[in-house]
C-alpha cells in the first residue's frame, strides 16, 4: 500500500498494490501496520458495503461532529466513484477547499 498525501491535512489517498496472473488479481484492502500514518491512534470498529445501482447517483456528503466523527475508507470494486473531500473545519488554513480523486478497481485507490 502506498499512502499518498492530498492538499488537505488528514486526507489521504490509500494506493493498493493489486496483483494478478491468469487466475485473476487480489490486494490488500487493509492492513493496521500499513496504514499506521493515517490512521494514527484510532482503531477501526466498523466497515460498511454501500452499492448504487443507477449510474450517476449523489450520494450526499457524510459529516460528523466530536465526539461522534468518523474516519471513512472509501474504495471503489465495480464501476467508478467520484470522491469528494471538503475541509469543513473552521479556522483551518484548508478551509472549504476540496480534494476530488476518482475511485475505480482499475487505478486501486
Amino acid at each position: 500500500m502506498k499512502l499518498l498525501p492530498t492538499t488537505i491535512e488528514g486526507v489521504s489517498i490509500v494506493e493498493t498494490n493489486l496483483f494478478s496472473d491468469h487466475r485473476g488479481s487480489s490486494a490488500r484492502l487493509f492492513c493496521e501496520r500499513e496504514l499506521a500514518g493515517v490512521i494514527g491512534g484510532r482503531k477501526i470498529v466498523q466497515i460498511n458495503y454501500s452499492r448504487t445501482a443507477s449510474p450517476g447517483t449523489v450520494r450526499g456528503m457524510h459529516y460528523q461532529n466530536p465526539p461522534c466523527a468518523e474516519m471513512k475508507l472509501i474504495r471503489c470494486i465495480k464501476g467508478r466513484v467520484w470522491d469528494v473531500a471538503i475541509d469543513l473545519r473552521a479556522g483551518s488554513p484548508t478551509f472549504l477547499k476540496w480534494h476530488a480523486e476518482e475511485l475505480t478497481p482499475q487505478n486501486a485507490r
